[in-house]
Parts: C-alpha cells; structure tokens; sequence
C-alpha cells in the first residue's frame, strides 16, 4: 500500500467561535492527527491585527494547507489572506450559524470535516470584491438584513430572544432603498427593501435568497427584494423558508456600481459594514482555493 504523504497543516483559530474553548479544538485536533504522519502549527486570534499576524506566520512556516477554525468570519479572514494565491484553504465549521460551510457542502462533524481537508478534492471558487477593501465569499446586502444584523450585535440578549426582538425592531424601521444599480449589462432604477450580492445561494439561518446561484461560475447575482409583505418576511426570517419568487427580482452581473438616493445598512457576510450610499463590486473569479468534498456539487 502506498504511503500517505505527509501534509503540514497550520490551523487557525478563533477561539470563542461557537462558545467552545480554544483547548477543545486544539486537543481534539492533535488526539485526530497521533497516529498521523502529518504536522501541524496552531495559531490562536486574539482580535489585535490578526490578519497581519497570521500572514507573517503564514510566510514563515510555508503550510501546505491552512484551515480555519471558526464560524464565517473565520473563513473570511483566512481568505482574504490567501485570495489570489495557490495556497489551499480547509475549513473546520465551529461557529454558531457556519453558514459558509453549509453552503459549500462541508460536513459539520468534526472528523469528517476533519477528513475533508485531508483527503478531499482541491476546487476553486469565485469572490465578490467589494469597494476595492474586501471581499464576499457568501453575501451581502443592502437594507433589511444588515439592518438586521446591526440590530442583533447591538441587542442585550442573544439566541432566539434577541434575535425576535432584532427582527420585529427592523421591520418596525425599515425603508425603502431608492437605488442606481449599474452593471456591466446596463442600467436599473429601484425601489427595493432589500439589495443582496450573491456569490452563494442562501444565508446562513437557511433562508435561500439565490436559488441558482453557484460559488464557482465566474459571476454573482444581484437581489432585489421589491415588495414586503410583513407576515411573509416574518415567516421566512422565523421560519427559514424562502422569499417568495413574485417578491425578488434577480440579475446576474460581473460588476456592480449601487448608488442610493439615502445612506442604506449594509454587511458583508455576516459583518456590518455602516450605512453606505455606494457600493462596487466585482467578480474575481477562481481566486480561492478550498479543500471540499470529492461528491460536492458546487
């Protein structure tokens, strides 16, 4: 029998990712890899200039696979480092919503996950660069939901609770987006709720904003939710169903220019972002690498 080859991981990790304490990962992964031939770095973020941090380490130790450990901004920090490159990204889902990873097709169990990164198939995927700073592997959106998500960090309680609370206090204050929405086809004028860029297809409490999108096709797609219904909203942020089709229009587009008539919320997966009255983006396709399941069908 051939002899594995032995592969030098470096693991990335966010320690307060899904209330788990740092040592839990860390001895879980070692106790996995002890009969392994393959070596692993470890390196833990503590929220003061950890992408610098991590690069540098990234460069010194040269890993043959960097995994993130970690919800979705996990993720999204690991790839902005490595966005461009040839270096492989594995991704262990230990966040709360890990919606990136659902997405994507990852198992969320551990050793699975765990096997992926090891012996699954190597694929690239698109991104959505974002006012020339950053970049959308997943979504992100004008109106209702970053509201949403700015409402939520700001409430006093978590869970379920606060999540009611942040839903009912965004509807109460929503508005319209009066928007430009200029792409590489022409022009659009609208009155929207609700304005997603989407490289993915649904968000990660489950709701499918994208029903055809693809991570992997060389473009994304502009969602513009047009009408509210109160009682269908609710249902599909309570309930995790799906927008209705008669209530979103959708285009597909390798660039974007939004310019709003007034300052709209506004987040990249999952991160507020402030309230914006323009927004460019563009597709970079194939500039990520990721470790994904062999039967995954992006």
């Amino acid at each position: 029998m051939q002899k594995e080859p032995a592969q030098k991981l470096l693991f990335v990790i966010n320690p307060v990712s899904g209330g788990k304490a740092k040592q839990d990962w860390e001895e879980f992964i070692r106790n996995y890899f002890r009969d392994q031939p393959h070596s692993m770095e470890f390196f833990l973020l503590t929220g003061n200039n950890d992408s610098a941090s991590v690069a540098h380490y990234i460069q010194t130790i040269q890993p043959d696979k960097i995994v993130a450990v970690g919800g979705d901004g996990t993720v999204k920090l690991v790839a902005e480092i490595i966005k461009g490159t040839e270096m492989t990204m594995g991704i262990l889902p230990a966040g709360s919503a890990n919606g990136m990873a659902r997405e994507l097709g990852l198992p969320i169990d551990k050793e699975e996950a765990l096997n992926v990164i090891l012996n699954g198939e190597r694929r690239p995927i698109d991104a959505i660069e974002v006012n020339g700073e950053e970049i959308c592997i997943h979504l992100a959106d004008m109106g209702l939901n970053a509201m949403l998500v700015k409402y939520f960090d700001d409430s006093p309680g978590r869970g379920m609770w606060g999540y009611g609370r942040s839903i009912f206090k965004m509807l109460w204050n929503k508005r319209i987006i009066k928007a430009t929405i200029q792409t590489d086809e022409g022009v659009l004028r609208r009155n929207a709720y609700m304005i997603v860029l989407a490289n993915a297809r649904m968000y990660g409490t489950g709701v499918t904003i994208n029903p055809k999108g693809a991570i992997d096709d060389g473009q994304f797609e502009i969602v513009i939710v047009r009408r509210l219904n109160f009682w269908a909203v609710l249902k599909v942020l309570m309930n995790h169903r799906n927008f209705p089709e008669e209530h979103v229009e959708i285009v597909s587009a390798k660039r974007l220019h939004l310019k709003a008539k007034h300052r709209g919320y506004f987040q990249v997966d999952g991160e507020y972002r402030g309230r914006l009255r323009e927004v460019r983006a563009r597709i970079l396709p194939h500039c990520l690498y990721l470790m994904l399941p062999k039967t995954s069908d992006l």
